[in-house]
C-alpha cells in the first residue's frame, strides 16, 4: 500500500468545517490503495475557529499514525501587534511554530514509513512551505489542496491593494512548486488558471457530506413548530464593528468594493421573521429560529435575538441531528455587487444538502449558488433581501401547516458530493503525481 504524507493543522480532536475534509480523505483512502500518514498540530491546540469535537475525534481509525508537532502553539497577536503584523507583512509566530513544527514531525514521520506523496491541506497557508521542504528533503511529490482560495478570496480583507498583490505573488510562489494544485470549487480553480496559467496541473474537488452522517430517519419532532435552522459561526463584529475600517479598506483597494461581511450573520434573517410576525401575528409563537455554533456578545445583541434558541457549539454528530430536524435551513453568506461571482462554497452547504430539508440560501452569484439552484430544494434570494427571506418563511410554513411535503434534493447531484466519491477524486490526482 502506498503512502501519503498527510499534513493538515485542522484534525481531531479539533472540530469545525476544517477538519472534516480531511478527516474524510484520511477515513476513506485506503480503500483506494493509500495509508495516510498525518502531522497535525498538538492535541492541545487553541485554533479559534475549531473547537474541540470529541465525535470527530472517534472517527480517526485505529492504527492510522498520527504525529504532532510539539506545543505550545504560540498565542495569536491580537489589537495592535495583530495590525503591525499585517501592515508590514511581518511573519507571525504561529506561522514560524507551525512550519518548523510541521517539518520536524514530517521528518519522524518519514523516518518510520517510506512515504510516497505529501498532501498540504490549507489553510493555514504556510502549509505549503512545509510540503515544499518534505519533498525536497525526501525526493516526493506533493499536492496543494485549498480548501479557500486563499489571496484570490473576495471575502479575505488586506490593508491595501498593495497587500493584496504581494499576497497573490506569495501565493504564486508557494504554488509553482506543488505537483498539483486542487481548489474546492470550480471558479476558484478557473481563477487560479487565469491568474497563475503556468500551474497546469490544477483541480477542482468541492467539500461534501458523509453519507452514513444522514442514515436513518430523522429526529421526530410533532410539535407544530416552523422551525428554522443555521448551523456555523455568524460574523456580526465583521459588519457592525469594523463598516469604517471596512470603507478604508475598500477605499485603499485592499477589500472588494461592495463587500457586506455583515450579511453573513442572522441579522437580515431575523429581519424577515420580525417582518413577517407583524404581517402575520397568528405565526407568532410557532416560527422558532436555532442557531447552532458560538456566539460572541455582538452575535446575541442583534435586534430580535428573543426569537432566537442558541445552541452553542454542538459534537458535529449532534449538528447533524438539529438539520435534519428542521424545516428550513439558512445559509448566508456576504453581500457583493451585482455581477461578481463569489469563489467559495460554504462546507455546510453540502450537509444542508445532505440532511434533505428546505433551504432558504442567501447568498451572491457564485458557485454556491450555481449548485443549490442545481439541486432543486432550495430557494435563493440576496443577501439582503428582506422580504424575499420573509416571503419563503412565509410559504415554507403554510406548506408545512398543510402538510404539503417539503421540495427534494436531486439525489443524482448528491451523490456527486459523497465523501467516497470526493476521495476517489483525490485517489486519482495522486496517482497522476506519482504517475509523472
Amino acid at each position: 500500500m502506498r503512502k501519503a504524507l498527510i499534513l493538515a493543522y485542522y484534525f481531531p480532536p479539533q472540530g469545525g468545517a476544517g477538519v472534516q475534509r480531511t478527516l474524510k480523505f484520511v477515513q476513506y483512502l485506503p480503500e483506494l490503495g493509500y495509508q495516510p500518514v498525518v502531522v497535525t498540530g498538538p492535541e492541545a491546540a487553541g485554533a479559534e475557529w475549531a473547537p474541540p469535537d470529541a465525535s470527530l475525534a472517534a472517527e480517526v481509525k485505529g492504527g492510522t499514525p498520527v504525529y504532532r508537532a510539539a506545543g505550545p502553539e504560540p498565542k495569536r497577536r491580537r489589537g495592535w501587534p495583530a495590525r503591525a503584523t499585517r501592515w508590514l507583512r511581518l511573519r507571525p509566530p504561529f506561522a514560524r511554530w507551525w512550519v518548523e513544527g510541521a517539518v520536524e514531525a514530517g521528518r519522524r514521520a518519514a523516518a518510520e514509513h517510506d512515504i510516497d506523496v505529501i498532501y498540504a491541506s490549507m489553510s493555514p497557508f504556510e502549509t505549503a512551505e512545509a510540503a515544499e521542504r518534505l519533498a525536497k528533503e525526501l525526493g516526493k511529490p506533493w499536492v496543494a489542496d485549498l480548501r479557500d482560495p486563499w489571496a484570490l478570496d473576495d471575502w479575505l480583507v488586506y490593508p491595501t491593494r498593495i497587500h493584496r498583490r504581494l499576497e497573490l505573488r506569495r501565493m504564486r510562489k508557494s504554488l509553482a512548486p506543488a505537483d498539483a494544485v486542487i481548489m474546492n470549487t470550480p471558479e476558484a480553480a478557473a481563477q487560479v488558471q487565469r491568474r497563475f496559467p503556468e500551474l497546469t496541473a490544477v483541480h477542482t474537488i468541492p467539500n461534501g457530506f458523509d453519507g452514513a452522517d444522514f442514515d436513518g430517519a430523522p429526529p421526530p419532532r410533532g410539535d407544530g413548530s416552523f422551525r428554522v435552522v443555521h448551523a456555523g459561526f455568524v460574523h456580526v463584529r465583521d459588519g457592525k464593528g469594523d463598516r469604517p475600517t471596512m470603507a478604508v479598506r475598500q477605499l485603499l483597494g485592499g477589500a472588494v468594493r461592495g463587500l457586506d461581511a455583515g450579511t453573513r450573520s442572522h441579522v437580515y434573517l431575523l429581519r424577515a421573521v420580525r417582518q413577517l410576525l407583524e404581517r402575520r401575528p397568528d405565526l407568532r409563537g410557532r416560527i422558532e429560529v436555532h442557531l447552532a455554533g458560538l456566539l460572541s456578545e455582538a452575535d446575541r445583541a442583534v435586534p430580535g435575538f428573543e426569537l432566537v434558541t442558541a445552541h452553542g457549539y454542538l459534537p458535529h454528530d449532534e449538528t447533524v441531528a438539529l438539520l435534519r430536524s428542521g424545516d428550513l435551513l439558512f445559509l448566508p453568506m456576504h453581500d457583493l455587487p451585482e455581477g461578481r461571482r463569489a469563489r467559495i462554497v460554504p462546507g455546510k452547504t453540502y450537509e444542508y444538502l445532505a440532511a434533505r430539508r428546505p433551504i432558504l440560501a442567501a447568498v451572491p452569484e457564485g458557485d454556491v449558488r450555481d449548485v443549490l439552484s442545481a439541486a432543486g430544494n432550495a430557494f435563493v434570494v440576496r443577501p439582503k433581501d428582506v422580504e424575499g427571506m420573509a416571503r419563503v418563511i412565509e410559504e415554507q410554513a403554510d406548506r408545512a401547516a398543510a402538510g404539503s411535503p417539503p421540495p427534494a434534493p436531486d439525489e443524482e447531484l448528491l451523490r456527486g458530493y459523497e465523501r467516497r466519491e470526493l476521495t476517489r477524486r483525490l485517489g486519482a490526482v495522486l496517482d497522476s503525481v506519482l504517475a509523472s
